[in-house]
């Protein structure tokens, strides 16, 4: 797997993108663009940030075949659209453009807190 961003420690809304090796570098920039673009366009009804803002964006993975696998999690894990998220995020990143299939696997490990929010989102939510 190549790697685009580090796998180590988190950074605030910045998951892991890791794709194999059979996509070219500009390639994989544009999907990754792309994928970043519609992951921002899924938005919690009861937060006004999205999902990418907020941090829920764990790990994109990308395959040779353009099939693509992220891990998410939720603000908490009794969130009332917990069994629809997954299913926004894997309509929107299927939207993109050559992308072949997407899996989203619901995650708890670590656990969501505010560190993991952009500075966007703090000024949305108005939390610093």
């Amino acid at each position: 797997m190549n790697t685009r961003r580090p796998k180590g420690e988190m950074q605030p809304n910045r998951p892991a993108f890791a794709a194999e090796e059979g996509l070219k570098p500009e390639e994989l920039d544009q999907i990754t663009d792309s994928i970043v673009a519609a992951l921002k366009t899924v938005y919690d009804p009861e937060i006004p940030a999205d999902i990418y803002e907020l941090g829920l964006i764990y790990r994109v993975d990308i395959d040779d075949s353009r099939f693509v696998k992220i891990d998410m999690t939720l603000t908490a894990p009794g969130c009332p659209v917990a069994g629809e998220m997954p299913i926004w995020v894997e309509n929107a990143v299927a939207a993109v453009p050559g992308i072949a299939g997407v899996e989203v696997k619901m995650v708890f490990d670590p656990p969501w807190d505010q560190s993991r929010m952009s500075d966007e989102a703090r000024v949305a939510l108005d939390m610093w």
